[in-house]
């Protein structure tokens, strides 16, 4: 399997699959190549699901014309910010705003004053997964972090949360 090495002043060995597939393992100085290859060899079949996983992504994405993202920020208007009023009144919060984005690589996010972003590439999935990450995003009003007391907040509101967490790893994006 041929990838491309990247040492550095680093102590462990890392495998990383780039956008357009490619395969980059960072790995210490000196590192003999040998050691590089029994590596990458023992993580043969994660770099398989994950590249394909990555090229499945890149090719949706690309496919979509200005029609198709319209689409999709359509049902994200239409359905995200419902959903996200009814989950803040059952965990008691409030957000400042909601904003629909075309973020690749994030599903949502929190600012510091409690404005939500949601990406339309959400809509790719099964509510539930959508939910999942509302819930996520809501809970971060109070957690800013992700640390255990979040995760109740989110387990609390959503006892299958972990469930639907996988859908968005297995799915299409």
């Amino acid at each position: 399997m041929d990838f491309n090495t990247v040492y550095s002043d680093r102590t462990t060995i890392c495998i990383g699959i780039e956008k357009d597939g490619s395969i980059t393992v960072r790995a210490p100085r000196g590192v003999n190549r040998q050691v590089l290859e029994d590596f990458v060899g023992r993580h043969r079949i994660w770099i398989q699901n994950t590249r394909k996983k990555i090229l499945k992504k890149q090719q949706l994405q690309n496919s979509l014309d200005a029609n198709g993202l319209t689409r999709l920020r359509l049902a994200a208007q239409q359905y995200i910010p419902g959903r996200a009023e009814q989950f803040a009144a059952i965990m008691g919060v409030s957000y400042t705003g909601i904003k629909i984005t075309s973020a690749k690589t994030r599903f949502g996010s929190c600012s510091a004053s409690n404005s939500l972003c949601f990406s339309l590439y959400l809509m790719c999935y099964p509510k539930s997964a959508i939910d999942a990450v509302i819930v996520h995003e809501l809970a971060h009003i109070r957690e800013k972090n992700h640390s255990e007391r979040f995760y109740r907040l989110v387990e609390k509101t959503m006892p299958d949360y972990m469930q639907r967490k996988k859908l968005l790893k297995n799915g299409i994006l």
